[in-house]
């Protein structure tokens, strides 16, 4: 069966043809990263406007790269939320108007749950049940799944996301957007033990928290601001981020030294739970579970407990349709159909 994948969730529009929930025969993603680079961060009128623009041209080339036709697909998949609330509005109305207009059945994808399935597009998938640590810009959260479908949260995060987390760092050390890259790629050349960051780990929960050490890199940022104060105001003045970039190397050590402070908890977590419910699978997945350092972590952890870690590789770890049509498919094997008044979902729970 070839299910025809759609997400608009956020700011990338992606379209992919999956053949029986496991083989990519197509997976087209459009960045916006040069729209809202200028900005710092998303702007959602903007991501909405060019998901307008992009989404026939890249339903087209999916459908063409994967050399079949509207009349081959066993159905449409799209993701319906959580998100944006005007781009998933894009996505969703598209597929809804396909899948009327040519007699196809429409499935709705939380997007979480793409997330979670992404590690059944490779060889080698996890079995039930399974650890999932999901780790993105909107999204850090653990979940215990022991079916297609059946998911039982274990804890999230309680303010920021560790994606967020790192994009507003990259902003407050003038870094740039995306936020999570750039961080990462000035984290390997620093001395992640340079700088004494907390880590929340919150006993006795699996919840997250990072609102905590992301005031923490301010406050420190601030206090080597004030320390370079009078070379600051003989080159003319400059801003807390600017007179920290000046060193690249404390840049560097700041930034290792922060995402030795994330992914410390997150493994720290995920740990945890292994223990607890004794399932020895853990599946990572996520925009930020591209991140080298949390993927050589989590390897570890795993050859250290003798569980079976299951991550995708980079291009399925961030926002694709190809996820989305991953999960479409075993909810088209269930009939879990939606209907002309399917709605998007700017929040939604898994």
């Amino acid at each position: 069966m070839l299910i025809l994948g759609i997400d608009t969730s956020c700011d990338d529009t992606s379209a992919a043809v999956v053949e029986d929930g496991r083989k990519i025969v197509s997976n087209i993603v459009s960045s916006q990263s040069d729209i809202h680079t200028r900005y710092g961060g998303i702007v959602p009128e903007l991501a909405s406007r060019r998901h307008i623009e992009m989404i026939l041209p890249i339903v087209e080339e999916a459908l063409r790269q994967a050399a079949v036709k509207l009349s081959d697909l066993s159905a449409i998949a799209v993701c319906h939320g959580p998100g944006l609330i005007g781009s998933l509005l894009v996505g969703c109305s598209f597929a809804k108007a396909v899948c009327y207009s040519r007699d196809i059945p429409l499935v709705a994808v939380n997007h979480l749950e793409g997330h979670l399935l992404s590690s059944f597009l490779e060889a080698h998938a996890p079995d039930f049940p399974f650890i999932a640590l999901i780790v993105s810009g909107g999204h850090t959260s653990l979940y215990v799944a022991e079916d297609y479908g059946s998911y039982t949260l274990l804890g999230r995060t309680r303010d920021d996301a560790a994606g967020e987390a790192y994009d507003k760092i990259s902003k407050l050390l003038g870094l740039g957007y995306p936020g999570g890259p750039l961080v990462d790629r000035l984290a390997q050349e620093g001395n992640p033990r340079a700088i004494s960051f907390p880590r929340a780990y919150l006993p006795e929960t699996y919840d997250f928290s990072f609102s905590g050490l992301k005031t923490a890199v301010r406050n420190y940022v601030n206090a080597e601001s004030r320390k370079n104060e009078p070379a600051a105001a003989v080159g003319g003045g400059s801003s807390s981020s600017e007179t920290v970039a000046r060193d690249m190397q404390r840049l560097r050590d700041i930034s290792a030294s922060f995402q030795a402070a994330v992914t410390d908890v997150l493994v720290r977590k995920t740990k945890w739970a292994i223990k607890k419910t004794r399932i020895s699978r853990v599946t990572l997945s996520g925009g930020v579970s591209a991140n080298r350092t949390l993927r050589e972590k989590m390897q570890k952890m795993g050859e250290e407990l003798q569980a079976e870690v299951f991550i995708p590789p980079v291009s399925l770890c961030t926002d694709n349709a190809a996820m989305i049509a991953a999960a479409g498919f075993h909810r088209f094997l269930k009939k879990a159909f939606a209907g002309a008044d399917l709605n998007p979902k700017a929040y939604l729970s898994l």
